[in-house]
């Protein structure tokens, strides 16, 4: 009988070890898409305004895009930084802003002495909040300020 009860209980811990091993396996997926989901709103959406922006203000203000940031290549949450600045500044007065994706899936802008300004959530395809934003920094680049 003793046998028979050990067979049970390894066959039950069996079943727990698989079942583990599944849940394991799908929170891995979800975060690989996330990870996947994010990456491709960053460069559906920022990229692509930033790179229609900078052809629209070309020889008044330079918009210079880094879309792998070194440290961050295999990051969970991707960001993506890029400057803004008036032609002919010196590098010291460039201004560099980061894009940042949170595992809720809102995305803000952020720079140095800037409070992070939201821009969205990756789920909703509209680039018109960063697109707004992007216009703002711009004229402010311009200005010089």
């Amino acid at each position: 009988m003793s046998k028979f009860k050990e067979a049970l209980e390894r066959g039950k811990e069996a079943h727990r070890q698989q079942e583990k091993r599944i849940r394991n396996d799908k929170a891995d997926a979800q975060i690989t898409d996330f990870g996947a989901q994010a990456r491709a709103w960053l460069n559906d959406i920022v990229v692509a305004s930033l790179e229609a922006a900078r052809a629209e203000v070309a020889g008044e203000v330079t918009i210079y895009i880094d879309t792998t940031p070194r440290r961050e290549v295999k990051a969970l949450t991707p960001s993506l930084r890029f400057q803004i600045y008036r032609e002919g500044l010196e590098k010291t007065a460039r201004k560099t802003f980061t894009v940042r994706v949170q595992l809720s899936g809102e995305a803000s802008v952020s720079s140095p002495g800037m409070v992070a300004e939201d821009v969205g959530n990756i789920g909703d395809r509209s680039a018109e909040r960063f697109r707004n934003l992007l216009v703002k920094l711009i004229e402010d680049a311009a200005k010089g300020a």
